[in-house]
C-alpha cells in the first residue's frame, strides 16, 4: 500500500513540474493570447511638398458701419426702409416732419426779393446822381453816398441768398438718405418719434458690405516666426507677399472668393499673447453680413518637409513625442520639435525625425518603450491624401 502511494506522489509531482515549466516559458500577448505580438500600422517618413491650412476664428465687420443721425429737430414722419434692407447710396431712408424749416425757406426767399428791390433802387440812385456830379450840379459826396448805399444793398442781397441756401440745407436734412451702399441695421425709432441732433441713439446704422473685414488673432510666436522667415524689407512688404486666404462661413461652407491679409496690429495683447489681424474679402452679392462669425484659413506651403499625422503623436509635460520602430521591431518614444504654425491634420517636424524613420500611426500614447510589435507598413499616399 505504501509503495502505491509513493508511486502516485512521484507521478503527481512530475506532472505538476511539467505544467509549471510550460507556464514559465509561455508569454502572454496583448489581449491574453499566449505568444501573440500586437500589430501596429507604421509609416516610413519621406520628405514631401504640401500646403497646410491654419484656421483662425474670426468676426466679420462691414467695411463701413455708418451711424445715421438726424441733423434737425422734428418728428419721424416716414420710414422708407425696413431692418436688413439692402440700400444704394442716396436712397431715401427717413423723412422728418419739421415745418419750421419750410417757414425759414419762405422767409429767406422773401428777404431776397426785398434785397433785390433795394439793390435796384440804390442802383437807380447812383445812375441819377452820376450825371449831376459830372455837370457840377451836386457834389461828389452825393455820388459816393449813393454808391455806398448800392454796395450795402448788394451785401444785403448776398446775405439774403446765403440765408436761403442755409434754410434749404436745413430743409434738406428733413429727408435722410443713405451715404453708402449697404445694409440697414436696427431701427429703434417708429413713426411719430421725436428726434434731434442731440439724440443719443442713431436712427439706424448702414453697414457698407461691398468689402468685409475679417478680424482674427495671431499668436505672438507665429508672428515672430513670420517676421523672421518671410522675405521683405519691411513688414508691409512681408504682408504683401502672403498668399490669398480663404473664409469658412458659419455653416462650414467655403466662401467662393479669396481675401488678403492687409494689416496686423503692432501691439500684442499682454493677456492673450496675440495680435489682431485683418483680412479683406470682396462681397459684391452681400452674402456676408456685418457681425457674423467665420474662420480665416491661411495656407502654408512647405517644401521637402517631414510631415507626421497629429494622431501619431502625444504630449507629455509640454513636450511632444512620436513612437519610432527600429530594425528589432521594438517601439521607442522619440521627442520631436514641430513648427509653431503647423495646424490641421499634420505637424511639420523640424527636429527629432528624419527621412527613412518608421513611426507608429495609432495607439502611441499607451505603447511602452521596448515593446516588441509587429509593424505593418501603410501606403504614404493614403496617409497624406488630405493634403491634396
Amino acid at each position: 500500500m505504501k509503495t502505491k502511494l509513493a508511486a502516485f506522489f512521484i507521478v503527481f509531482t512530475t506532472l505538476l513540474y511539467a505544467c509549471g515549466g510550460d507556464n514559465k516559458n509561455t508569454q502572454m500577448g496583448p489581449g491574453g493570447d499566449a505568444g501573440a505580438v500586437k500589430t501596429y500600422k507604421v509609416l516610413t517618413l519621406q520628405p514631401r511638398d504640401a500646403t497646410l491650412n491654419t484656421d483662425y476664428p474670426a468676426s466679420i465687420q462691414g467695411q463701413q458701419n455708418i451711424e445715421i443721425r438726424p441733423r434737425v429737430d422734428g418728428y419721424v414722419e416716414k420710414i422708407y426702409v425696413d431692418e436688413g434692407t439692402v440700400v444704394k447710396r442716396g436712397q431715401l431712408l427717413f423723412r422728418i416732419n419739421a415745418p419750421q424749416y419750410e417757414q425759414e425757406v419762405r422767409t429767406a426767399a422773401a428777404s431776397i426779393k426785398s434785397a433785390e428791390a433795394e439793390v435796384s433802387a440804390s442802383r437807380l440812385a447812383v445812375e441819377k446822381v452820376k450825371p449831376l456830379v459830372e455837370k457840377d450840379i451836386v457834389s461828389k459826396y452825393e455820388l459816393e453816398s449813393a454808391q455806398f448805399t448800392y454796395q450795402a444793398s448788394l451785401a444785403s442781397l448776398a446775405q439774403a441768398r446765403a440765408a436761403l441756401a442755409n434754410a434749404r440745407t436745413n430743409l434738406g436734412y428733413t429727408t435722410v438718405t443713405s451715404p453708402v451702399n449697404g445694409v440697414v441695421g436696427s431701427i429703434p425709432f417708429r413713426l411719430g418719434s421725436l428726434v434731434s441732433g442731440t439724440t443719443t441713439e442713431p436712427l439706424t446704422t448702414v453697414s457698407s458690405i461691398g468689402n468685409v473685414y475679417a478680424y482674427f488673432a495671431i499668436n505672438e510666436k507665429i508672428l515672430l516666426s513670420f517676421n523672421k522667415e518671410v522675405a521683405g524689407k519691411n513688414f508691409a512688404q512681408k504682408l504683401a507677399s502672403l498668399p490669398p486666404v480663404q473664409l469658412l462661413l458659419s455653416d462650414g461652407s467655403l466662401y467662393d472668393r479669396k481675401g488678403k491679409i492687409e494689416t496686423v496690429n503692432g501691439l500684442i495683447n499682454t493677456e492673450t499673447g496675440s495680435a489682431n489681424a485683418r483680412a479683406t474679402f470682396p462681397n459684391p452679392n452681400g452674402l456676408i453680413r456685418s457681425g457674423s462669425s467665420a474662420i480665416v484659413r491661411i495656407p502654408n506651403d512647405v517644401k521637402s518637409a517631414i510631415l507626421i499625422p497629429q494622431s501619431a503623436t502625444y504630449e507629455v509635460q509640454d513636450k511632444r513625442f512620436a513612437v519610432t520602430v527600429g530594425a528589432d521591431n521594438k517601439a521607442k518614444s522619440t521627442a520631436i520639435n514641430i513648427l509653431p504654425n503647423a495646424a490641421g491634420l499634420f505637424f511639420v517636424v523640424d527636429k527629432g525625425l528624419k527621412a527613412g524613420d518608421k513611426v507608429v500611426l495609432e495607439g502611441v500614447a499607451t505603447l511602452k518603450d521596448g515593446t516588441t510589435i509587429k509593424p505593418v507598413g501603410v501606403d504614404a499616399n493614403s496617409v497624406y491624401a488630405d493634403l491634396k
